[in-house]
């Protein structure tokens, strides 16, 4: 067989990266040529991971079709969040807690997608399921994943099956879950050298939503004025975004992780729809989102349905 490549959503998070490799090294030890591979730039957050259990980042590749003809994704679904080539490739797995949207193949294939707060979570259970152990610095790499989509394990998409799974992944990796994530979230949440630039692009997602496109940037904070004081110039960014890809709305969120609220930048010629899903009024393109944390839960599903239903 010739080599698979394993890869996540662009701009990618921890749990794109972990999973990356740790699916990748599943499979090779079930005989498979894979490598895990990136398609953007590794986070604060995920470099911090990657250098505590001691493991190289993926490469990064432009074009998946120049090097393979076939590809297994994890942590995405969606074509617009994949490689620019992916309809040039043979897909031949998809492990997945997302939604599915915007996805066809000519063949069939392996299709895994549970309602759990992390992919790494889905993985832990195929290791079991095949019988293979996890390693400890595997291990912690699907732990970091856990902590980083659940926030730790206060996102409203972290499920029992995310917990009972971090928990047995952190005595295999040898470290206090709590006392590691909160480590690791704060160095995700550490934006004193990254540009406007840089943030919008961090964590950023496009979603087709109805008969329009929207982008979706979200961003972990300790500090929300460190973004917020810089307001003006974010937004004439965003607008330019807006132009460039001539989105209908691009939606800027930004989390506090210690308080579990969010405060959202909206721009484009939709942000209506912003206000119709959170039942929120705009003030200088703003609103403040209470509780809410979880893209994939509580930001992306309403504002689908407002915009959908127009």
């Amino acid at each position: 067989m010739s080599k698979v490549f394993v890869f996540g959503h662009k701009n990618p998070d921890t749990d794109t990266i972990c999973s990356a490799i740790a699916y990748a090294e599943l499979k090779t030890k079930l005989g498979v040529d894979a490598e895990p591979v990136r398609l953007g730039q590794v986070n604060g957050e995920t470099q911090f991971a990657l250098d505590y259990f001691k493991t190289e980042a993926p490469r990064l590749v432009e074009a998946v079709s120049k090097e393979v003809s076939e590809v297994i994704l994890v942590d995405h679904n969606e074509f617009q969040q994949s490689a620019n080539d992916i309809r040039d490739v043979k897909i031949l797995e998809v492990i997945d807690h997302h939604r599915i949207a915007n996805f066809e193949t000519s063949d069939p294939l392996y299709y895994r997608a549970e309602p759990v707060g992390c992919t790494a979570t889905i993985l832990k259970k195929i290791y079991q399921e095949k019988n293979i152990e996890i390693s400890k610095e595997t291990a912690g790499l699907m732990l970091s994943a856990i902590i980083s989509d659940s926030l730790l394990f206060k996102s409203p998409t972290c499920t029992e099956e995310d917990i009972a799974a971090a928990r047995e992944l952190a005595e295999i990796a040898g470290v206090n879950a709590e006392e590691y994530g909160l480590a690791m979230l704060k160095a995700g949440a550490d934006l004193s050298d990254k540009t406007l630039e840089e943030l919008i692009s961090l964590d950023a997602k496009e979603f087709q939503m109805g008969s329009y496109k929207t982008e979706i940037a979200q961003v972990n904070a300790i500090d929300l004025n460190d973004v917020l004081s810089r307001k003006e110039e974010l937004e004439s960014i965003l607008s330019e975004v807006v132009t460039k890809k001539e989105l209908d709305l691009f939606l800027f969120v930004l989390t506090d992780i210690l308080n579990s609220d969010s405060v959202v930048i909206a721009i484009g010629n939709e942000t209506k729809a912003v206000e119709e899903a959170y039942q929120v009024t705009l003030e200088n393109n703003s609103a403040t989102l209470n509780g809410v944390v979880s893209r994939k839960k509580q930001i992306v599903p309403p504002l689908t349905k407002a915009l959908t239903e127009r």
